[in-house]
């Protein structure tokens, strides 16, 4: 076990030191990107930085209201954005919202919703519709736009998985099943468009807890090791992966050795797990509902 571990941490330096050398920032002037769960959130703002990087935005949400006003942030800082009000469950209108918009250079798949309860407290509804929304729905928009990426020969798939998508957590259960979806996902896609050779780039992302409100509540045992991320940094730095080029990003960087865990008894796992408070890290979750009635108070 020790000889894997070290094995593991030389590869981990190696590749940090390649990742420095070989990734560099291109220019997104101009390109089509399109954010779903772009209203609000993460999604609003890496719409934002994208919109002053020079692209030209398109968000899909459900919230009509918050489509608008992150539209109108992006026209005022002199930007181009256009918003279509879509469920990304609903593949049928994915699908002809998809045709109405045409191309595009960057898919961001960034619309999700949390239950936050234990298994038995879970609304039979709430559990289908967070794996509709944060896994299924990356099938359907994958299939309207990637085609025309391939005809292209150009194109990014970006996946803003979580995590809670490599190790399970008490009181995510459905939000861990969704997400271990949308990283398989990714990843399969990764190794398909390898296969067949596109020119195609595929990014996943896996953060920790961020503090847009959507995990109000969810509380870490060492901030240090395992920090609640600030959602401009956040941002940032999911902008900067996705502007490298970057197959994969963990934030923090600890959540890279969550695979290495996985050579662990399932016991011992779920002890270090319960040491870093994963296990009790959603007892007092509130939820971006909480967070709203407060703002309104």
């Amino acid at each position: 076990m020790f000889f894997a571990l070290t094995i593991a941490f030389w590869l981990f330096v190696v590749w940090n030191l390649y990742f420095y050398i070989a990734y560099r920032a291109r220019n997104v002037s101009g390109k089509v990107v399109l954010i779903t769960g772009g209203g609000s959130g993460i999604g609003r703002k890496m719409a934002l930085r994208f919109a002053k990087l020079g692209a030209r935005i398109v968000l899909w949400d459900v919230n009509k209201e918050g489509l608008a006003k992150v539209a109108s942030e992006i026209t005022a800082l002199g930007g181009k954005a256009s918003t279509n009000v879509v469920d990304v469950s609903d593949r049928e209108l994915v699908y002809k919202t998809a045709k109405e918009v045409g191309n595009i250079d960057i898919l961001i798949n960034n619309a999700g919703i949390v239950t936050g309860k234990n298994i038995l407290d879970s609304p039979d509804h709430l559990l289908e519709k967070t794996v509709q929304v944060n896994t299924i729905s990356h099938f359907w928009t994958i299939k309207a736009f990637l085609p025309n990426m391939v005809k292209n020969n150009e194109g990014h798939i970006v996946t803003i998985a979580s995590a809670a998508g490599l190790t399970g957590v008490a009181g995510l259960v459905d939000y861990c099943a969704s997400k271990f979806g949308a990283y398989g996902t990714a990843e399969s896609l990764y190794m398909e468009v390898r296969k067949r050779g596109w020119n195609i780039k595929t990014t996943v992302v896996c953060p920790f807890y961020i503090n847009t409100g959507m995990f109000d509540g969810a509380k870490t045992r060492f901030s240090w090791l395992l920090p609640i991320l600030d959602e401009d940094y956040a941002t940032d730095r999911i902008v900067l992966a996705i502007r490298r080029g970057e197959e994969q990003l963990n934030m923090p960087r600890m959540i890279s050795i969550t695979p290495i865990a996985r050579i662990l008894p399932n016991c011992w796992a779920a002890r270090l797990m319960e040491f870093l408070g994963a296990s009790d890290s959603m007892d007092d979750f509130k939820g971006r509902a909480a967070t709203a009635a407060k703002k309104t108070n």
